[in-house]
């Protein structure tokens, strides 16, 4: 009887494990389908959207002004709509500074690089390593032309002729004028192709004063101006300034606003929300400008580096095409920005250029 009841009770037992053994068993089994439902799932989402998720290295030379930091607002909007992120590297208008920052860009394996000007001569080696890598390039303002690479300007010479233009109908195609301009840019160089053949077109233009320089450039702009103003003191003596950058812009607007010569009028190039508003000042002698949105420029030149990405083959050039902008065309009773100028003047704006099908999903994707 009691041996009956010992057998009876290690049965009981043995039932008893088996039933726990079995129970772990199927949660196993069930845990084990559901994480490998999950990963079919993770790897579903990356498989439909293989662009999101990346990184990218912004490479610029110098972030100077609103013009600047605009362009970076553009571009890290751009790539975080894709579902990716930004890193600027700046380097203090030091070439060197940016070529170090484009070898660690490659060593640090990103999966992208834009470069924000430079020169050729300084970024060729680097780039090709980058390209040797895998690594796709997309350049703005750079003068690269490297097979693979994508670069991208400003119609520099049409944003020239727009502001000459407009400054030689104003003075009547004759004065005194001060060129605000500096050497080793390729967008500076290629500016200064139009302003030589103006110069031939408009014999009685006279230069008689010409400066400018990268480090500080609004600070060293408006210092210099006031040398000059001061060296031709009559009204009359100097009819018009020609600035090929903004900040150079900035500087002589300052100068001559504070030496109350306002007979001078001053023709910029690039825009910005700061620069929108020294012309609309009815005070300023800041009058006119030629631009592209640059929050648009850093749109664009992300969306080619994305179709890189895909595996497109892209164009070796695409040019941004500029607006005139003169303080007649913009309202006196409302203060206009970037973001509404295009209601003024006409082919200022969001641009889709470079924009495809699969960018607009992915950027609906991210966006979820």
């Amino acid at each position: 009887m009691k041996q009956q009841k010992r057998l009876g009770f290690v049965l009981a037992l043995i039932l008893a494990a088996v039933l726990v053994l079995s129970a772990c068993g199927n949660k196993a089994e069930n845990n084990a389908g559901t994480n490998a439902g999950a990963d079919a799932s993770s790897g579903n989402a990356a498989a439909s959207n293989p662009l999101s998720g990346k990184k990218i290295a912004l490479i610029m030379k110098y972030n100077q002004g609103t013009f600047s930091a605009q362009y970076i607002d553009g571009v890290t909007k751009q790539v975080e709509k894709f579902g990716g992120k930004v890193t600027v590297l700046a380097s203090d208008n030091d070439l060197n500074k940016m070529v170090t920052n484009l070898d660690t860009a490659i060593n640090q394996k990103y999966d992208g690089i834009l470069l924000d000007h430079g020169t050729a001569d300084s970024l060729t080696n680097g780039v090709n390593k980058a390209l040797a890598a895998n690594i796709p390039i997309v350049a703005f303002d750079s003068g690269l032309s490297i097979e693979g690479v994508t670069s991208l300007a400003q119609n520099d010479q049409m944003l020239a002729d727009k502001t000459l233009e407009a400054m030689a109908k104003d003075t009547g195609g004759k004065g005194n004028i001060v060129k605000v301009w500096v050497a080793g840019f390729p967008p500076m160089e290629s500016r200064q192709i139009t302003y030589a053949s103006f110069m031939k077109k408009y014999p009685d233009i006279k230069e008689v004063a010409q400066f400018g320089d990268a480090n500080q450039a609004q600070l060293d702009a408006q210092t210099r101006m006031e040398a000059i103003l001061k060296k031709y003191p009559e009204k009359g003596s100097i009819t018009a300034v020609w600035a090929a950058w903004d900040e150079f812009a900035k500087g002589v607007t300052n100068a001559i606003k504070q030496a109350g010569r306002n007979e001078i009028k001053v023709y910029g190039i690039d825009l910005s929300d700061e620069d929108l508003a020294l012309i609309q000042d009815p005070a300023s002698p800041w009058v006119a400008a030629a631009g592209a949105d640059p929050s648009s420029i850093g749109q664009v030149q992300v969306r080619y580096l994305y179709q890189k990405l895909h595996g497109d083959k892209t164009d070796a050039t695409v040019q941004i095409e500029p607006v005139f902008v003169s303080r007649d065309a913009l309202p006196k009773d409302k203060k206009v920005t970037t973001a509404d100028l295009g209601e003024y003047v006409q082919g200022w704006g969001k641009s889709e250029q470079g924009n495809t099908d699969y960018l607009k999903e992915l950027e609906q994707s991210a966006g979820k």
